[in-house]
């Protein structure tokens, strides 16, 4: 897609698409700003626009696998605080490289032109009537 908009232009885009990506940056600049003003009682509580913008940079799927392994993490907390704080990274890595390694048979199938099963993929489905 960048090569796309290297190659023939802003024209590509949808319309109205760099007014909405200019809203949203001014926007988190304004949120980033209201955070480092605040008190940390009050900015706790503000998100941070960057972690916000990673779903979108990465895809969803990410999003969706960093807020299961979130709560994995929150019940493991509340079930064995010590051993969360020692295996916590590793177990993080662990989900992320999994994520990753998925990829390959992900890819393959897509080659060998062979529909991936509901659990691998998402989409949306079609009713005609």
């Amino acid at each position: 897609e960048m090569s796309i908009i290297g190659v023939e232009g802003f024209s590509v885009l949808p319309q109205h698409c760099l007014a909405i990506c200019s809203f949203f940056f001014f926007a988190a600049i304004a949120i980033k700003l209201m955070r480092d003003v605040t008190p940390n009682c009050v900015s706790n509580f503000i998100p941070l626009p960057m972690a916000m913008a990673i779903p979108f940079y990465i895809g969803a799927n990410f999003a969706i696998d960093m807020f299961v392994g979130t709560v994995i993490l929150f019940v493991w907390e509340r079930v064995n605080r010590k051993e969360s704080e020692e295996f916590a990274g590793a177990v993080a890595s662990g989900l992320i490289c999994g994520d990753g390694i998925w990829s390959v048979p992900s890819a393959v199938m897509s080659i060998l032109r062979i529909d991936p099963p509901m659990c691998m993929y998402f989409k949306p489905s079609f009713t005609y009537g």
